[in-house]
């Protein structure tokens, strides 16, 4: 089955893809700078192979636009809850569009739902609950764990306008184009924005020191130590090497939906989480409680019942 095969690999790529998104939130990076070139890498490389391969560019295509949109809010999303929250329930909440997709898939399309896809849909949601309740999340104490169900909800959308761009005709390489080309855009400005709201702390900053200074004798407050940015360079060039795995899985991706059921590619791809989570037990560090081991190995047992037997 050659759907099964783009399946998987785009769940390898992704998986990297997580892996990259985990590391370079914890260094000194300007994130949206950072994700504008690894949607830059991706609209300059379907650009040219549009170019190359003389692809047709339809009205069909400009639903790229439309997955540029939730892909740009989810990536944002999940590469704020590694930061900000515990990389494994983050990655387990992005495991789950699979379930949303297979959902509205049913209702969009009539892409039907046997009874034990059902159940796997109950294994995989049973396992996350366990995950979240091992965390003793709070409203106050949420760990990551809205961003992760943001970015759920939003590549869930980006999976199903994938699919729709395939029922329209759609070919390839323009619509990933507007989609990348989407992605850098919203990126690119938020960039901007930060840019100019950085200069204008600056400017405060140095108006306020000056200001101490001239009314003491004892000279400006020491600066507080902080790591060293990393420049706007060196941000722009890891997204673009970022953007290699994003692009990859991408066009794998969208390739499968063209030939396979929406809610079944979804899922499959939802195997990405255990390169992710093989990465934060023994890369970070991150040890698990047996109750959230336990979650872990539920929710994949649901995504893997879910290829088995969503035929």
């Amino acid at each position: 089955m050659l759907w099964l095969t783009l399946s998987v690999l785009a769940a390898v790529a992704f998986g990297v893809r997580g892996m990259l998104y985990h590391w370079t939130s914890q260094k000194p990076v300007n994130r949206n700078l950072m994700l504008c070139g690894v949607f830059g890498m991706g609209a300059i490389v379907n650009l040219a192979g549009a170019i190359m391969l003389s692809s047709e560019w339809t009205l069909g295509c400009l639903v790229g636009i439309q997955m540029g949109l939730f892909s740009f809010g989810a990536n944002a999303s999940m590469f704020k809850g590694f930061a900000v929250g515990k990389a494994s329930l983050v990655a387990i909440l992005t495991a789950l569009p699979a379930v949303v997709v297979v959902l509205a898939a049913y209702w969009l399309w009539d892409e039907r739902i046997g009874g034990l896809q059902m159940l796997a849909f109950a294994i995989i949601v049973g396992g996350v609950l366990l995950v979240r309740y091992s965390n003793e999340l709070t409203l106050s104490n949420l760990q990551g764990a809205q961003w992760g169900l943001l970015a759920m909800l939003l590549f869930a959308g980006n999976d199903l306008s994938g699919k729709w761009s395939t029922l329209l005709g759609a070919e390839l390489l323009p619509t990933l184009f507007f989609m990348f080309a989407t992605g850098t855009a919203c990126f690119g400005l938020w960039w901007m924005a930060d840019v100019r709201r950085e200069r204008m702390a600056r400017e405060f900053a140095v108006a306020t020191v000056a200001s101490v200074a001239s009314s003491s004798a004892d000279g400006p407050p020491a600066g507080m130590g902080r790591r060293e940015a990393w420049s706007g360079r060196k941000t722009f060039v890891t997204g673009l090497a970022v953007g290699l795995t994003n692009t990859a899985g991408m066009l794998l991706i969208v390739s499968a939906f063209d030939i396979g059921k929406a809610g079944l590619v979804s899922a499959v791809v939802a195997l990405n989480v255990p390169l992710v989570l093989l990465y934060t037990r023994f890369v970070v560090k991150e040890k698990f409680s047996r109750t959230e081991t336990a979650g872990i190995l539920l929710s994949l047992a649901g995504i893997l019942l879910m290829r088995l037997f969503g035929d």
